[in-house]
């Protein structure tokens, strides 16, 4: 088996680089509510201050955030999710939906959201190509990283 120091490459790896943190994603769940201005973020996370400017500015960086400025004395900013940001809200609400079933166990869910449709929406992972939800038994990983199978990394 080849050595290696490096582990799998992994784009759930790189997405957990810039928005696994602690806060990155309750910012973009408060933006996405429309709660982006630095004072609601702080009272609706409970985020240091500190730290909640380091992940705000780390996510400007990175295209996920804008930043608008909405008063100039003092000059304050609001937060809204780019195209980038907002395609990740779909992976908030598997979070929330799978926190309401397995931990919260369906009791006091803290928030709903509802559909355009009128009901509560519950997302479902699909397949694009034939449109039928994801089942563990139905996924065959195929590594396309040069070195790397299923099980770790290939002889040299």
């Amino acid at each position: 088996m080849a050595a290696t120091k490096d582990p799998r490459p992994c784009s759930i790896a790189d997405a957990l680089a810039l928005v696994g943190e602690k806060y990155s994603l309750l910012v973009l769940r408060e933006v996405c509510l429309g709660n982006g201005r630095f004072d609601q973020l702080v009272r609706n996370i409970g985020a240091p201050r500190d730290i909640l400017a380091t992940r705000l500015r780390r996510l400007v960086d990175a295209g996920i955030l804008t930043k608008r400025i909405y008063s100039e004395r003092p000059q304050r900013f609001d937060y809204r999710p780019t195209q980038a940001g907002l395609e990740l809200e779909p992976v908030l609400m598997a979070l929330m939906e799978w926190g309401d079933r397995h931990i919260r166990k369906g009791n006091d869910r803290p928030m709903v959201m509802e559909h355009s449709c009128g009901s509560d929406l519950v997302p479902v992972v699909t397949c694009q190509a034939c449109g039928k939800p994801l089942h563990h038994e139905d996924l065959t990983a195929r590594p396309q990283a040069e070195g790397w199978s299923v099980t770790g990394p290939t002889a040299a």
